[in-house]
């Protein structure tokens, strides 16, 4: 439990997505007892314990679903004709225990990540208030930053908004008058940023509310981000996936540790016993006749 924990804790701080995966129910016979907690990475990694061989596979495959969805699923994982139930994912399983488990799979997204480059009153609240709704913010213009909101007020706006425009498809937004505005994006066309690069600085930034404190600056960006935030699409593509050709699951590829090459194909496996089945005689479940 410490391990999974402490993975949380360094992949969150890191920023990277993963699933928590949790043992809600156990009819015994059954390695996984009620508590028993998981964790997976992005990659198919599973740390902690979550059952055997027969739970596993089916696990990985659906904590990389629900990252990939940032949707949690109940999974219940049992021998074939295992009854379903409404929002469950059934799986069957070929354990020769027959027990049947159940794991709550929970996705942790990371928070879009927002630099707010500038010390003034507007940038120190918007820092706050950002973090307060669950975005991780810095201070500098990262590469990877989703947002970068530049409120130097006149030193470096230049050179913030440079490497900020360098990215497609990221929110970069000025604090400055529509007149200051005006002078920067003529100072960036000499830098050599392109039209449409330019287009997309958001100068004055945030909603327009009228005339406003620095506060409520901040307030008016950071409504201005959410509104941008639910506008994007899901960015994470669906896990690849394939079929186990001795038992029929369907598994993860990524992070699989149960694969053959056979005639040039790699195969999957849900655990090293089935693999173990292909290699005996891989033409009874390939189809090739050599």
């Amino acid at each position: 439990m410490r391990d999974v924990l402490e993975e949380a804790a360094r992949l969150a701080d890191a920023g990277e997505p993963f699933a928590l995966a949790t043992v809600v129910s156990v009819q015994r016979p059954a390695s996984a007892r009620r508590g028993d907690r998981g964790l997976v990475t992005a990659d198919g990694k599973l740390v902690g314990w979550v059952g055997g061989a027969c739970s596993e596979p089916v696990v990985v495959r659906e904590a990389l679903r629900a990252v990939s969805e940032g949707t949690p699923r109940l999974v219940r994982i049992g021998p074939p004709g295992t009854p379903g139930g409404a929002d469950v994912v059934c799986a069957e399983s070929h354990c020769a225990s027959e027990g049947v488990v159940e794991v709550l799979v929970e996705p942790r997204l990371p928070g879009p990540l927002l630099a707010v480059v500038g010390d003034a009153p507007a940038a120190r609240t918007l820092s706050e208030l950002a973090t307060t709704i669950g975005w991780r913010v810095t201070a500098e213009p990262e590469e990877r930053a989703d947002a970068v909101v530049v409120a130097t007020m006149g030193t470096r706006d230049e050179e913030a908004l440079f490497a900020a425009l360098a990215v497609p498809e990221r929110y970069v937004a000025l604090v400055a008058s529509a007149k200051r505005a005006k002078v920067v994006r003529e100072a960036l066309r000499g830098l050599g940023v392109e039209e449409e690069a330019l287009a997309r600085l958001r100068s004055p930034a945030g909603l327009d509310l009228g005339p406003c404190t620095q506060d409520e600056i901040a307030v008016a960006i950071l409504a201005e981000l959410v509104a941008w935030r639910h506008t994007r699409l899901p960015s994470a593509p669906p896990p690849a996936e394939a079929v186990d050709p001795v038992c029929g699951m369907t598994v993860a590829v990524e992070g699989a540790s149960a694969t053959a090459e056979h005639g040039g194909v790699t195969y999957y496996f849900c655990c090293p016993h089935c693999r173990a089945h292909f290699l005996k005689d891989p033409e009874r479940y390939t189809g090739v006749t050599t």
